[in-house]
């Protein structure tokens, strides 16, 4: 017969380790990694609005926004590794703090440049080789149910939401896809960036919706982001649905679940 002491003594043993798998379970969150949700469209194709996905916070080191405090008391960053170009990176907002998530286009001392949709890293034009269109259903999507951008409008809801898509090479031979609604918007045509020492170059892949590294912080975009600014890489994605929240069973897409960023 289990007396009351013992039972007492179990319940209490079970409190602990409850307890303290939440403590790990912090600490690994607070050190390691670090959950993101995709609010936005501006890296389609490579990741879909209510993109679920941690953040590797040590691929570049330790930084004020990749651990506490009270832990790491310094305002740059200690280097782990230099972040690579064609990185899928979380950033902090140079001005207002805001996590973004971008892929890194620019090293410090590139020069960079988009001219009529086509972009060049010193002086070279990146190769894209047409593969296709990518189309989805012009519906709200997410929790901000935020309406896609489409190569093909006007279009009505529920209709076939079209852009042109292509395979981008960045110098060194690796590949990843990127959008083109236009070749004449905002950000297709632009003067020549110089990335300063320090500093670093992003752009989404869904080209012609993203505000990013192309446009001035005074204007809404990135500008040039300090390294110490860097979260961290983001790697693969684990859970992905399109609905309003994760509870919305019938707008899951498991063909998503765990998979690489590239």
């Amino acid at each position: 017969m289990v007396t009351k002491s013992k039972a007492k003594g179990g319940f209490i043993e079970l409190v602990k380790t409850v307890v303290y798998a939440l403590l790990l379970a912090g600490v690994i969150r607070t050190l390691f990694f670090q959950p993101f949700w995709i609010p936005s469209g501006s890296m389609m194709p490579t990741l879909l609005i209510g993109d679920f996905l941690f953040v590797n916070k040590m691929a570049y080191g330790y930084s004020r926004y990749s651990c506490p405090f009270a832990m790491c008391p310094f305002e740059g960053r200690i280097l782990a590794r230099m972040p690579h170009r064609g990185d899928v990176v979380v950033f902090k907002h140079p001005t207002n703090g805001t996590d973004y998530i971008k892929r890194l286009i620019g090293l410090p001392g590139d020069t960079v440049q988009v001219k009529d949709g086509v972009l060049f890293i010193n002086g070279e034009a990146l190769p894209q080789a047409p593969d296709g269109q990518f189309v989805e259903t012009y519906a709200p999507q997410g929790p901000m149910r935020s309406m896609p951008r489409c190569m093909n409008r006007p279009v009505e809801p529920g209709g076939e939401c079209i852009t042109d898509r292509a395979i981008e090479t960045l110098p060194g031979g690796q590949e990843h896809m990127i959008l083109n609604i236009e070749t004449d918007g905002f950000g297709d045509n632009t003067q020549v960036f110089t990335v300063p020492e320090g500093e670093f170059f992003f752009m989404g892949d869904n080209r012609d919706n993203s505000m990013d590294s192309r446009f001035p912080r005074s204007a809404g975009g990135v500008g040039f982001v300090p390294f110490q600014n860097l979260v961290g890489r983001a790697d693969r994605v684990i859970f992905s649905s399109a609905g309003p929240s994760m509870l919305a069973v019938w707008t899951w897409r498991p063909d998503r679940f765990f998979k690489a960023i590239w």
